[in-house]
């Protein structure tokens, strides 16, 4: 597997997205969800790049941060 290969570039592109959105999540929920759908990249990340382990626990996070919006989403101001 070469370095600039289109899966890794893809992988450090999601991984560096979700790291923004991340840092961004205390501004708005909307960063929560972009957030939770770059975990789904990245665990698509894990599976394609054949780390199956990778691939879950992003896809437990995705989850996570997902219902960590809703949350947001129904009661605005709670963070957990």
């Amino acid at each position: 597997m070469t370095l600039f290969s289109p899966l890794n570039l893809f992988g450090a592109a999601v991984l560096l997205i979700m790291m923004v959105f991340y840092i961004l999540e205390y501004r708005n929920p909307v960063y929560t969800l972009l957030f939770g759908v770059m975990c789904i990249g990245s665990s698509a990340y894990g599976f394609l790049a054949g780390t199956w382990p990778f691939g879950v626990i992003e896809g437990l996070w995705a989850v996570v941060a997902l219902r960590k919006y809703i949350k947001l989403r129904i009661v605005p101001g709670s963070a957990a």
